[in-house]
């Protein structure tokens, strides 16, 4: 059986990374009537970090490799093939999306099972891994369908606009960016005089943490709140790794102090995180102004790589910020 070993950072890290991408879609080649009156454009040209790919205009059967699955679901498409998403990560999502994955077939994750993917006759596969591992299998992939690929430095919005274009769900695209535009400046205009007067610290932590740690996080969600939103959230001078590389020990939750308030990481419940709970059970934590002023908010945020996703957290966002106290 063709299966073939590939690597993958985590999708966490991939959603964080800003960069530009470059997306074109543009009309190919046509089918002409003998009259030249009416023309079908049955294939389109599509630009990715693998080149200028032409791929069908509204394609029936997408196979998702690596960090596509969920943005394309997110969309409305609704896979023939997938890789394996974290049951952490699965769970996030809404259940007609879990759904959706758990309908398609799982060709593996860091085993890739080419045969298997072959025989679903897919007319379009989109990847997002690692670039090693995707130089490991372009050719098989290409082989199989036109493949479309971006690095894991992709811009979050670029690769939602990307996809909408490989995959023809931009009318759904239009959708989800218009009620993204419209939370922000809710939020915005709603809370102007707490973003203007006060100062946010994001903080988190998750399985590779060693016991007794937790980050500062300046990528992810906390980007949306920062850049989008203007949030004044700490993040690392430019050039410089992201503050949430750095694991900070407990000791260090003391440090808090100098914010008016904190965010931390829930559930879609509103419950701490499982990965998180050994930080609110500290008595530094505890002790902490913001927590003992109600000035501690928990935000659900599912990911950070695709528009549905971030409208989540900007109604977490939004459900937060009106439970804030006055200012003393």
């Amino acid at each position: 059986m063709a299966i073939t070993s590939l690597s993958r950072r985590g999708a966490a890290l991939a959603a964080a990374l800003s960069a530009a991408l470059a997306l074109t879609a543009c009309g190919s080649d046509d089918d002409t009537t003998g009259d030249a009156t009416a023309t079908t454009a049955t294939t389109h040209s599509v630009t990715a970090d693998n080149g200028t790919i032409e791929v069908p205009a509204a394609p029936q059967r997408v196979a998702t490799i690596g960090n596509t699955t969920q943005p394309f679901i997110d969309l409305g498409g609704k896979p023939v093939a997938v890789t394996t998403v974290r049951d952490s990560t699965l769970e996030l999502l809404p259940d007609d999306q879990q759904a959706t994955y758990k309908a398609a077939t799982n060709i593996g994750d860091q085993d890739i099972d080419l045969e298997k993917l072959a025989g679903l006759k897919p007319d379009l596969i989109l990847v997002q891994i690692d670039d090693a591992g995707f130089k490991e299998i372009e050719k098989q992939l290409t082989s199989i369908a036109p493949t479309v690929s971006w690095s894991l430095d992709t811009e979050w919005k670029a690769f939602a606009d990307a996809i909408a274009a490989a995959a023809n769900t931009d009318p759904a695209l239009s959708q989800q960016k218009a009620e993204f535009a419209a939370k922000v400046t809710k939020i915005k205009e709603t809370y102007r005089t707490i973003i203007e007067d006060t100062s946010f610290v994001d903080v988190s932590r998750g399985q590779f943490n060693d016991p007794g740690t937790f980050y500062i996080a300046d990528i992810g969600c906390s980007e949306i709140g920062r850049d989008d939103v203007g949030l004044t959230l700490p993040q690392a001078d430019a050039g410089k790794d992201p503050l949430a590389y750095t694991s900070l020990p407990f000791e260090q939750i003391s440090q808090l102090t100098e914010y008016d308030v904190i965010t931390y990481p829930v559930d879609a419940q509103g419950r701490p995180m499982p990965d998180f709970e050994p930080v609110i059970e500290t008595s530094t934590w505890k002790a902490l102004p913001a927590v003992t002023s109600g000035r501690a908010l928990g935000l659900f945020c599912p990911g950070n790589n695709s528009y549905g996703q971030v409208i989540r957290y900007l109604d977490s966002l939004d459900s937060a910020l009106a439970k804030l106290p006055a200012q003393q």
